[in-house]
């Protein structure tokens, strides 16, 4: 294969398949800076050993953030700047894309975490934006709560939470105060695989 040549891929974007570290304990956020560099570093070797055209793939990978049980609480923005740091010492220019995880995050903390990231003062030469599951889909699942007549709420609370999550990708997200069904609920589950 050419990798300078993208017919060979058949329009194919190789996801780099979730190199995350789980919440499941009470590590800080230092600790979970470190351990995010080291992966990311292994995982790009790993890459790099195998020839793999960066430039025609995307990460995604947790955000920097403590354990689930961690006593002390970090601000969306020390959160953006564990994360940014660990991306830029460990994850190529050449990458067009990191699409984050949510990892257990409530709806509304994966949102703002996306936009301070969004707005860290560190360079970021690529597209930080989201992959997230349950923190895009929670709280239109309990406004669907299994009841046809519930659909018109469920995709409300789909569409605003997606748009949320646009606006957090451009680091332009601010919070009306109007939260969804289950915005502010913790997603975390232990020994789940995000």
């Amino acid at each position: 294969m050419d990798p300078y040549n993208d017919t060979d891929y058949n329009g194919i974007v190789p996801i780099v398949p979730e190199p995350e570290i789980l919440p499941d304990v009470d590590h800080d956020l230092l600790r979970c800076q470190y351990v995010t560099e080291k992966v990311l570093a292994a995982v790009y070797k790993a890459l790099s050993d195998h020839h793999v055209y960066l430039e025609g793939s995307l990460l995604k990978p947790n955000m920097v953030t403590a354990g689930h049980t961690c006593a002390q609480k970090y601000s969306p923005q020390e959160i953006a700047m564990a994360t940014v740091t660990a991306l830029w010492r460990t994850v190529p220019p050449a990458v067009p894309g990191v699409t984050f995880l949510s990892g257990g995050q409530s709806e509304e903390d994966a949102t703002i975490n996306l936009n301070s990231i969004n707005q860290c003062h560190l360079l970021r030469p690529w597209a930080l934006t989201f992959s997230y599951g349950h923190a895009l889909q929670a709280s239109a699942l309990k406004a669907w709560g299994g009841k046809e007549e519930n659909g018109k709420a469920c995709q409300d609370e789909y569409i605003k939470r997606a748009l949320n999550n646009s606006q957090a990708a451009l680091g332009k997200y601010a919070s009306s105060g109007e939260k969804g069904a289950a915005a502010q609920e913790s997603l975390f589950v232990a020994n789940h695989a995000y």
